[in-house]
């Protein structure tokens, strides 16, 4: 019988390239992708995604797996700029090609960002709380960005890593909700599926070969692979397959996402809106609606202000890029750093702007496409983390209460802490 070691026939994919970190994508953080790591990280391509399409269509079907591509909603402006659609429509057009390509199943990870963002949400209140000149709590920061979680863990440690919020990153909640939510309601063990996550950034990748992420439930690892939104339409662009548009799947059984939601915010993250408002309701009693946001020594670093009869209650700042988090950790190291909270993005601008989608084929950042996606993706609708009735029925369901003990296994990591780099400091960015 052939298997998956056959040679191209036809109705498959000529091969793409490997991924691979250029000299413009490093963080100088001192420590580079080890051997290992380089290994692995070959494997977090179309090579292998391919690997286990094929697999599925020449073996026997015992050694089938079920296959599951979950989409970061920040991808979704690319593929409708590149495809000149409506982001409903680039959602059905994706999800459709991904089901004729062999795809299962195709989730939207905004799910995933609501748990993400709801857990964030009650740390920083138990912190506030925490918070004391012997056990300083604050300030936290935001853990969604695999470049900054890694920069901080490898580079900067022990004196950064606990102001990390513990909250799992979406990507990983996604995994978790895929091997063992999806997996349990399925009847299939977590090994059956294989788990692909389309992410704007190459940082995805190693995320999902982190050490210790898993669902935290069964031991298996939550993503199998990170394809980013370049690599895809890269796929789609090769593509002679006829394809039918599809609505995505969810979670819960025979119903299908009639639409596309984000979550608020000044770029592509989403936790400073939610977490700013939530903390102001919770510790001051006080209703925000509008959040303005105040750019100060650049466009990529904002300021956030709760202020009542001349007092600010609350400082919050987005800093993205690492000319900004160099300058938040060094005022943070000398202890003049004023904010309660800061969401870390590697990326200027924020995701949309990853490396995997907003970049011309000679490695340079695509401004004209950035400026278009940017458009589309404020045009989203967003819907508030707290308001879907699906994230509560889960957490009742799926987690056993909204403070179980199921709650922090799941939803919540720990850190590697390594003596800082002093050097990687004085870096002038």
């Amino acid at each position: 019988m052939k298997c998956e070691h056959c040679t191209r026939k036809k109705g498959e994919f000529h091969k793409l390239a490997d991924a691979k970190v250029f000299l413009s994508d490093c963080l100088a953080c001192d420590n580079c992708v080890t051997v290992e790591e380089g290994a692995q990280l070959s494997q977090q391509s179309t090579k292998d995604f391919f690997h286990i399409l094929n697999l599925n269509k020449k073996c026997d079907t015992s050694k089938h797996q079920v296959l599951v591509v979950s989409v970061c909603p920040q991808s979704l402006p690319y593929f409708a700029a590149k495809f000149n659609l409506s982001v409903i429509d680039a959602s059905r057009r994706l999800c459709g090609f991904l089901k004729s390509l062999g795809v299962h199943y195709v989730f939207d990870t905004t799910i995933a960002a609501d748990f993400s963002i709801l857990e964030s949400q009650k740390e920083f209140v138990r912190r506030y709380h925490q918070h004391s000149e012997e056990r300083r709590a604050l300030p936290m920061l935001t853990s969604a960005c695999p470049g900054w979680v890694r920069y901080a863990e490898r580079v900067l440690g022990s004196p950064l890593t606990p102001h990390l919020c513990t909250a799992k990153s979406p990507q990983q909640v996604m995994g978790s909700l895929v091997k063992d939510y999806f997996a349990r309601q399925q009847n299939l063990p977590p090994e059956k599926i294989f788990h692909v996550v389309v992410a704007p950034c190459y940082d995805k990748k190693l995320e999902a070969l982190r050490d210790g992420v898993s669902t935290g439930l069964n031991g298996a690892r939550g993503t199998d692979c990170v394809l980013t939104s370049g690599e895809v339409a890269q796929i789609m662009e090769q593509s002679d397959l006829s394809v039918k548009d599809s609505a995505v799947d969810t979670l819960f059984g025979d119903l299908k996402e009639v639409a596309v939601w984000r979550h608020d915010g000044v770029s592509s993250d989403g936790h400073l809106a939610h977490v700013f408002r939530h903390a102001a309701k919770e510790l001051f009693g006080e209703h925000v609606e509008e959040i303005t946001y105040r750019a100060l020594r650049n466009k990529d670093f904002h300021e956030v202000t709760l202020e009542k009869n001349g007092e600010v209650l609350l400082r919050f700042a987005a800093a993205y890029g690492f000319r900004n988090i160099q300058n938040m950790v060094l005022k943070l190291k000398k202890g003049k750093f004023p904010y309660h909270f800061v969401e870390v993005l590697a990326c200027p601008r924020g995701c949309l702007n990853g490396r995997g989608q907003a970049q011309t084929e000679d490695g340079h950042a695509d401004r004209a496409l950035l400026r278009q996606m940017e458009g589309i993706y404020a045009d989203i609708p967003i819907r508030p983390p707290e308001s879907s009735a699906h994230v509560q029925e889960l957490y009742q369901e799926w987690l056993e209460g909204t403070e179980s003990p199921k709650v922090q296994e799941v939803l919540h990591r720990t850190y590697q802490s390594s003596e800082p780099c002093t050097d990687s400091l004085d870096i002038k960015w």
